[in-house]
Parts: structure tokens; C-alpha cells; sequence
């Protein structure tokens, strides 16, 4: 069993664990059933039972009432950068339960799979898109994953800006504060509904005001070595809006054009010559199985 899932950038400023955008890199994973798990093509020290694909396989399993005593897993192209703020966590745990799934005709569907997801990740945000694809927006309701999908713009052009080391989520996290001011609160609440009207009509005025947020951006951006530079080198090549994707360290830059991103690597170079620019092309599709 062959799985493919997607890259993804979560939160997109005001959209804090809600909103996520799934892009065409992708992983590749091989399932097959088995006795017993073994897992290769990964780093040592995930091919074992922390493996994410291998939680989110588990899960699905439990969630549909069956017994689960393992399973062959090998990793084959993988196009996701590890704890860069492109789900990858995600995509693995997606990809799991996805297979779990297909080899056993558990029936789940793609709800189900991202229940299954979510019940690892803790939250919908990177697994909605890896699983339906294009733009979302996501909540919990109890232990139930819902999500929506959004239109995006086809004028809207997607950047991404990778520094050379990585950021854990878990570290991302602690710095944000327990509690949050009212006002900053309708700030973000009032700008995460109009940021989705703006991705779906392709606003650039309208994107680069509702982009802007207070629950997680300003605590995080200091994580980020470089990103003051990257930010401003981004706006003067002719970004309209940029955030952090996910929990970072990559930021997302959107334009109106493709000639940005070379701009943008051009000038980003000299500076930061350690980052990789990426050109993001939207995936639909989400999650894929093939026998």
C-alpha cells in the first residue's frame, strides 16, 4: 500500500490551530500488514513505536474496533523538511491512519482518518489539509475533528522561506502565554474572517491587514534567528502578506506573481545564505492511497 500525503502551513496569522493551506510536496510511505511492527527508511531513533505513521495507524484501528498487532512500514521520497513548520508530524500521522484504513476496509473515510490524525496531532490544523487538500478551517467538537474547505485565489502565490534549523513545536508552544486579553482575542477572531474572504477573492490589500496577529506571532518571531531580515528582504522583493507557517521557523510569503520567489532567493541569499526559498504550488487532492 502506497500513501502520498501533503505539506502543509497551519495557523496563517490570525487562524491559530484553525486554518491550514496543503501544498504539492509530499512524502511518500509504503504500508504492509504484518505481526509485528518494523519500520525503516527513517532516522534510527523513529523506527520504533514513537513513529507518528505508526501512531496514527494504532489509532485508526482502535477508533474502528480492531485488533492491532503491527505492520511493515517504509518510508520512500520524502519531500516534507522535519520540524520546519510544514506538517510534517502531520502528514505522518495523516498517512497512518489513512493506511490502516485502506488495508483493512475500516470503513473510517476521511473523517474518520482525520479523527484518528487529530486523537495524535492534538488538533486539526496541519491534518485537515493533509487529508481534503486546498484551503481549511477546522474546530473541535468534543473529540470530533470538523473542517470546512475554502476557496483560494488562482492569482495568489505562495512562497516559502526554510531556515537551515528546525523548531519543535513543543518549544514554539511554550513561550505563548496562559491567557490571552479580550481585545487581543476580537483581534484575532475579526481578522481570521476576513483573511478567509481575502484568500478566496485574492484581496492583496484586505490580505496583508488580515494577516496580522496577537495570539502566537509576536511570542514566536523571536525563536526565529533571522527573521527580521527575512521579513524585510520578503516585503521589499513584493510580498503582500507573510506569517509563520505552522509553528515555524518557516515563514510564508504570498504574492501576486511567480517572479517573487526568484526575487526573493536572489536577495535572500546574501543575507541568509543558509535558507532554502521554495515555490509552493497548492494540492487538492489531499491524502492519496494506491494499491
Amino acid at each position: 500500500m502506497r500513501i502520498l500525503v501533503p505539506s502543509s502551513s497551519a495557523n496563517l496569522g490570525p487562524g491559530f490551530d484553525c486554518f491550514g493551506i496543503a501544498w504539492q510536496s509530499r512524502n511518500e510511505i509504503f504500508f504492509d500488514r504484518s505481526d509485528s511492527l518494523s519500520i525503516e527508511g527513517c532516522a534510527v531513533e523513529y523506527a520504533n513505536s514513537v513513529n507518528l505513521a505508526w501512531l496514527g495507524y494504532s489509532k485508526a484501528m482502535e477508533l474502528a474496533g480492531r485488533k492491532c498487532e503491527g505492520v511493515h512500514i517504509r518510508f520512500g521520497k520524502t519531500e516534507i523538511p522535519i520540524c520546519r513548520g510544514l506538517g510534517s508530524s502531520a502528514a505522518l500521522s495523516a498517512a497512518g491512519a489513512a493506511a490502516a484504513d485502506a488495508l483493512f476496509g475500516l470503513g473510517l473515510g476521511r473523517q474518520g482518518i482525520l479523527d484518528a490524525a487529530t486523537a495524535v496531532e492534538g488538533h486539526p490544523d496541519n491534518v485537515a489539509p493533509a487529508i481534503y487538500g486546498g484551503l481549511t478551517a477546522s474546530m473541535m467538537d468534543g473529540e470530533r475533528a470538523i473542517t470546512v474547505n475554502f476557496p483560494l485565489h488562482e492569482k495568489l502565490h505562495f512562497t516559502a522561506l526554510i531556515p537551515d534549523f528546525q523548531l519543535s513545536t513543543a518549544m514554539a508552544r511554550s513561550v505563548l502565554p496562559k491567557s490571552v486579553e479580550r481585545a487581543d482575542a476580537i483581534f484575532n477572531v475579526s481578522r481570521g474572517a476576513l483573511l478567509l474572504n481575502a484568500l478566496g477573492s485574492g484581496d492583496l490589500e484586505l490580505l496583508g491587514l488580515a494577516m496580522d496577529d496577537k495570539l502566537h506571532q509576536p511570542y514566536r518571531w523571536g525563536l526565529i534567528r533571522g527573521s527580521e531580515e527575512a521579513r524585510s528582504i520578503a516585503r521589499d522583493c513584493g510580498a503582500a502578506a507573510l506569517c509563520i507557517s505552522g509553528a515555524g521557523p518557516t515563514i510564508l510569503c504570498v504574492s501576486e506573481d511567480e517572479s517573487f520567489t526568484p526575487r526573493v532567493r536572489e536577495a535572500l541569499q546574501g543575507v541568509l545564505p543558509g535558507w532554502e526559498v521554495r515555490e509552493l504550488r497548492i494540492d487538492r487532492e489531499g491524502v492519496k492511497v494506491e494499491e
